[in-house]
């Protein structure tokens, strides 16, 4: 397997394809294979810190749950603090919230209060970017309590799916690609 730093690494290699998951007819696309292999996992985060490299960045907000798992040590290499985006009911204190349409119905997402910063520049983590809709309620989110939503960055993104288009007016990043089947 070639070095962490490499990059032409083939993370579509340790990306797990699941079919008919969690429902007929879709392809879920696992990112354990990444957490199971620690050279995959060190070059997404390698990656995604040279990603980052001169923007202004003054938190990282990562998305509920697996977004955790790779914006921690983004965080952590950036000397920036993390902030939890949950869901409902997850989080103490007092929180700001955002509802949003899914396909078959509504979700709402939290972000504790003392969290967001006026005039912070946040750079939102997920680990795949589909349609966009919880990533675009929580940078709507951060920007009414005045925050600035500086972009997204994921480690899987699907553009077949319409989230460029939903998340338009930010620079979206992601790792590896996937155009459907």
């Amino acid at each position: 397997m070639r070095g962490s730093m490499d990059a032409n690494y083939d993370l579509d290699s340790v990306i797990r394809k699941v079919p008919n998951f969690p429902k007929p007819g879709v392809l879920y696309y696992d990112i354990t294979g990444i957490l199971a292999n620690p050279e995959a996992f060190q070059y997404c985060i390698d990656r995604m810190v040279e990603l980052c490299k001169g923007k202004t960045i003054d938190s990282i907000a990562a998305v509920e749950a697996r977004g955790f798992v790779f914006a921690a040590p983004l965080a952590l290499r950036l000397g920036v603090p993390l902030i939890l985006v949950r869901k409902m009911g997850k989080l103490p204190n007092k929180t700001y919230t955002k509802s949003f349409e899914l396909e078959y119905g509504c979700d709402v997402v939290c972000v504790q209060e003392v969290d967001v910063v006026p005039n912070a520049n946040v750079l939102l983590v997920d680990d795949l970017i589909a349609t966009g809709g919880t990533l675009q309620a929580a940078a709507s989110m951060f920007e009414e309590h005045g925050a600035k939503v500086v972009g997204f960055l994921g480690v899987i993104g699907l553009p077949f799916l319409p989230y460029e288009k939903v998340l338009a007016g930010y620079p979206v990043e992601v790792l590896q690609v996937y155009h459907g089947e």
